[in-house]
């Protein structure tokens, strides 16, 4: 069976000023989702499904589905703050969505084999989607049995602002336990810092390993996470702010015992648009990559 891409395409891009996973950054108007899928074709997947808003529904469709027909079946399904457990009602005044967790949550209904989760807007090399291919790939006999792609994190960051990452912490190459950093960046020392809880900055080391949201899961995970979800809503539905990261859920399954995540190694340098002033970078690295021969001169 092959695996499925599960690509987050819900987010609001609030810091990069619109839109960015529709934003064409290749040569011949490609986004970054457009590397993303014919990496992941190459690697191996079978099929890829993709979270949205339901209000960009008829542009996605127009701009980014039609690309792949003929070359990998697509699913959508949309990510909505309305869209709760039975006995949960969605605070008047939220109007952030619930996280990516939650963006996961939505694709409860469209997945029934070995999935991996990626970010719509991040590049993350051939490689990486090559690594976890292979182990989705392989038998999966026990629930919770896990991986995600480890990236170092000063192989993550921009000049123009600052991360939101999962560090990770491993032993004999398993995931010992992921906390979400939501700024990380360079101080003006030009060291890699982030903010703890109480906004004091801590040193990073450059070789630490982060999540980019590189996950593979078994379709158990939906359960495991719904779950989750509700222990979360019990204690923040009413910060307006708060957020259902995937790392959160993983975390907290590790040190209950119920999950194992293999920690997978790629030679494979991620690059974004996390921020505007980012985005001049990325479509220079992508025309390098054309031309080198990485990319043939069109994807799709």
């Amino acid at each position: 069976m092959k695996p499925t891409l599960f690509v987050l395409a819900a987010g609001m891009g609030s810091r990069y000023g619109g839109l960015k996973q529709l934003d064409t950054v290749g040569p011949h108007g490609e986004t970054i989702m457009d590397y993303s899928i014919y990496d992941a074709l190459q690697a191996g997947f079978g099929k890829v499904v993709f979270v949205i808003r339901k209000d960009f529904e008829d542009d996605f469709r127009k701009i980014v589905l039609s690309k792949y027909e003929g070359h990998i079946p697509t699913e959508v399904c949309f990510q909505s703050i309305d869209d709760l457990p039975e006995g949960y009602t969605c605070p008047a005044d939220r109007t952030k969505p619930w996280g990516t967790n939650h963006a996961v949550l939505m694709g409860k209904n469209a997945i029934n084999e070995p999935f991996a989760v990626i970010n719509a807007d991040d590049f993350y090399g051939r490689d990486a989607f090559k690594v976890i291919a292979d182990e989705l790939s392989k038998p999966h006999d026990k629930k919770g049995d896990y991986c995600m792609v480890g990236f170092r994190v000063g192989n993550t960051l921009t000049e123009n602002g600052s991360v939101s990452r999962g560090v990770c912490s491993t032993e004999n190459g398993n995931l010992t336990s992921v906390v979400e950093r939501t700024k990380i960046y360079y101080n003006d020392k030009g060291e890699i810092v982030f903010l703890d809880e109480n906004g004091v900055e801590q040193p990073l080391d450059a070789n630490v390993p982060v999540s980019m949201n590189l996950w593979g899961f078994t379709p158990d995970y939906f359960d495991y996470s719904e779950r989750e979800f509700k222990k979360f809503l019990d204690k923040d539905i009413n910060t307006p702010k708060s957020e259902f990261f995937i790392p959160l859920a993983v975390d907290a399954l590790i040190h209950n015992g119920e999950a194992t995540v293999k920690v997978l190694d790629t030679t494979s340098k991620w690059f974004g648009v996390t921020y505007s002033e980012d985005r001049p970078g990325v479509v220079e690295k992508l025309a390098s990559l054309h031309a080198q021969g990485e990319y043939p001169e069109k994807l799709f």
